[in-house]
């Protein structure tokens, strides 16, 4: 017998409580925060669903690992667990540990991209971008086509574009620096990327001697969906998968804050000698030295441990199932969302929600806003805002105008969904009084982090 009700696989042992806002409360929230709901306080949010990253709960086997912590400056034995664990999902020569995922970006373009040098990926998302455009180079995102039809269910909409891949290197494999595949799709809905699609698009790169990297921070995710969606891997564990995907790639970066279980910390793995050297060398210079990379020993010990508890197939079976129970709901009741739901996120179609809202007013913005005024639910915008403003200072619409509601993971039981799927019907229900957003103040990268906004019609809901 199969029952459909969905049991999280472990217990809860510690309880953080959470606080109740009144309506008028959270409008003078959003008001002093410059409607930009990253400068609100968390202390005034209900549900938190900026991101998932960092924001997950520990397991009691992280915990005791923790207590374990070597924090030796030099030769750790905790940076040795962790090498280990790395090592043996991903099979990489080069473990660097990092702070965080961006800091593996930095340090890994730092070391190899020149200026006007391109790095395609299938979709890059903010801070992956910003470090490419930071060393003056040109992310390019070639998806398939599919990706940017958020109603269309497709297995794998994550995928990479072969023929456009082989047409850059075709033309430009000189200045191509590296192809990156990030798994799963962040920017695309959390869409996952097929195995065939990995590596075709390793063998393409290998070709032209382009190297070929992964963008792994939810590689557990992208290795459930290939085996519960792929021909010939329903019978292969999920660190199975994940060795053959990892196998088809020269290197990674990776924020163990996502699929690493982990509050903080990060990687940057590769095979080539001369850039693990260059890397190592900016890792010391900005981080710290190569066996605890700004970390300390008890958050090595945590991600040791994550990582592994990221493959469980009981854990990604819920996790997966968690974030398509509330796709379902909305799905049935109208509400226009990335199809299929993703592995950590639910995506809104605010373009297709909100209609009467231009481009440029910011859609997927004010809906999020409006998700916080009215339900004290935060959650993060991926359009125009975040990734309309160009490097040379051009804007320019989004591909897509998306809210994301991330989910953090082991935070939130099934009655937190429910009440979520409600205060999204209920602002669905009153989308036509919904209004656009003028930004005031931005910096010049980034700026979805810290600008500040208004109502561009003095309201953000019309009476």
């Amino acid at each position: 017998m199969q029952f459909k009700t969905i049991i999280e696989p472990f217990r809860i042992k510690t309880v953080e409580p959470i606080r109740h806002t009144t309506r008028a409360q959270r409008e003078a929230a959003l008001q002093q925060a410059g409607y930009n709901l990253f400068l609100i306080k968390a202390e005034d949010v209900l549900i938190d669903l900026l991101t998932d990253s960092g924001t997950g709960a520990m397991s009691s086997n992280q915990w005791a690992g923790m207590m374990r912590g070597d924090e030796s400056y030099a030769g750790a034995k905790s940076f040795y667990r962790f090498e280990q664990a790395v090592r043996e999902i991903t099979g990489f020569k080069h473990v660097i540990p990092t702070h965080q995922g961006r800091a593996a970006e930095r340090i890994l373009f730092g070391s190899i991209l020149k200026p006007g040098d391109m790095v395609l990926n299938n979709t890059h998302f903010d801070t992956t971008r910003a470090n490419v455009e930071y060393r003056q180079g040109r992310a390019i995102d070639i998806p398939i086509p599919e990706a940017h039809q958020p109603g269309l269910v497709h297995p794998f909409k994550g995928n990479m574009d072969l023929d456009a891949l082989a047409h850059h290197l075709d033309n430009h494999w000189e200045y191509v620096a590296m192809v990156m595949m990030t798994v799963t799709n962040n920017s695309g809905g959390g869409q996952p990327a097929s195995m065939a699609n990995i590596r075709a698009a390793s063998e393409i790169c290998h070709r032209y001697g382009v190297p070929f990297f992964l963008d792994a921070c939810r590689f557990a995710e992208n290795a459930w969906f290939i085996k519960t969606r792929e021909e010939g891997y329903g019978d292969k564990t999920p660190l199975e998968i994940a060795q053959e995907m990892f196998s088809y790639a020269d290197g990674c970066t990776m924020s163990a804050k996502k699929d690493g279980m982990a509050n903080i910390g990060g990687f940057l793995a590769l095979n080539n000698d001369e850039w693990a050297e260059k890397a190592k060398t900016m890792l010391v210079i900005t981080e710290g030295f190569p066996t605890y990379g700004g970390l300390a020993g008890y958050d090595l010990e945590a991600i040791a441990v994550g990582l592994h508890e990221a493959l469980d197939e009981d854990y990604l079976r819920y996790r997966t199932r968690s974030v398509a129970y509330l796709g379902d709901i909305l799905t049935a009741h109208g509400v226009p969302i990335v199809q299929p739901p993703g592995g950590h996120a639910i995506y809104l179609d605010a373009r297709e929600m909100l209609p009467h809202i231009p481009p440029l007013e910011y859609p997927a913005w004010a809906l999020s806003l409006v998700l916080y005024l009215e339900g004290g639910v935060r959650s993060v915008e991926i359009g125009s805002v975040m990734f309309g403003l160009h490097a040379d200072g051009s804007e320019a619409p989004a591909a897509m105008e998306l809210v994301r509601l991330a989910f953090p993971r082991r935070v939130y039981t099934q009655s937190h969904v429910d009440y979520l799927a409600e205060v999204i019907l209920y602002v669905y229900g009153m989308r036509q009084q919904i209004r656009g957003l003028r930004i005031v103040q931005q910096p010049a990268a980034l700026r979805h982090f810290t600008a500040v906004l208004q109502p561009a019609y003095g309201a953000l809901l019309a009476v």
